[in-house]
């Protein structure tokens, strides 16, 4: 099975949580990969190649996709992993509208940008695969959390959007959309709402594992795994999916 081997794959939001599983799990089967985030510190700790881009800018996203290309060669699997949470968000008549432009520049923008950038040689080579991490509020709404929701459910669009015109020319487009998984970003979230409910942050994680018949949260590596599959040569056939990573739950 060639899987992934040899393929060069770009990884946003590489530096820790799902992204840094998803690397260092394409690396472990072969990948040559370039790990993309702001955090020159993370980056240097995964020990594989990386670029330090600020993915919420066209240019960030250009110097990330240059950087790869010059470094290993032309890009043939995208992981879009990169964004940011709802820890700030408030309900949406209290909404900061700068918060929902940073959510939307990150979120959204990034994963258009890179799109565009790196189809334009997977269509010319007739092969391409691309994976975004959306999540469960990219099928339904999160309270107080209208930026989130909206960025995840409009990643589904663009994603459904690459499959779409990609597809006459070898390439897949799929997201994933994970449950609740103990990352940084969503112990932020835990924080903030800890804080809002005067309870404490391990009480916050117990009540995120009962949404689950397992009684736990999804883990970085189980995310991964689907990742690592999606963007083989062996998923040919799927394109276009949402694929909840979710323990069989909606959240």
């Amino acid at each position: 099975m060639a899987g992934v081997v040899g393929r060069v794959a770009l990884v946003t939001g590489a530096g820790r949580g799902i992204g840094l599983a998803a690397a260092h799990t394409l690396a472990a089967r072969g990948a040559k990969v370039m790990c993309i985030a702001r955090s020159q510190q993370e980056l240097e700790a995964t020990e594989l190649d990386y670029s330090v881009a600020d993915l919420g800018t066209a240019e960030g996203c250009a110097q990330a996709v240059s950087d790869t290309e010059q470094q290993l060669g032309p890009i043939e699997i995208l992981i879009c992993n990169h964004g940011i949470g709802s820890a700030d968000e408030r309900v949406v008549w209290e909404q900061d509208p700068a918060v929902w432009n940073e959510t939307m520049r990150i979120n959204l923008d990034g994963p258009f940008h890179l799109s565009r950038l790196v189809m334009q040689g997977m269509v010319q080579r007739g092969y391409g695969r691309l994976v975004y991490t959306s999540s469960t509020a990219g099928l339904l709404a999160e309270p107080a959390g209208s930026a989130y929701t909206s960025s995840k459910h409009g990643l589904l669009g663009l994603m459904r959007s690459v499959a779409e015109d990609g597809g006459a020319f070898g390439i897949t487009a799929n997201a994933v959309l994970p449950g609740w998984v103990r990352t940084e970003m969503a112990e932020r979230s835990a924080q903030a709402e800890a804080k809002r409910c005067n309870i404490g942050v391990d009480e916050v994680w117990r009540e995120r594992a009962a949404l689950y018949r397992t009684n736990r949260v999804v883990t970085c590596q189980e995310v991964a795994e689907v990742i690592a599959f999606l963007a083989a040569e062996e998923a040919s056939g799927v394109s276009g999916e949402a694929i909840r990573v979710a323990l069989g739950s909606v959240w």
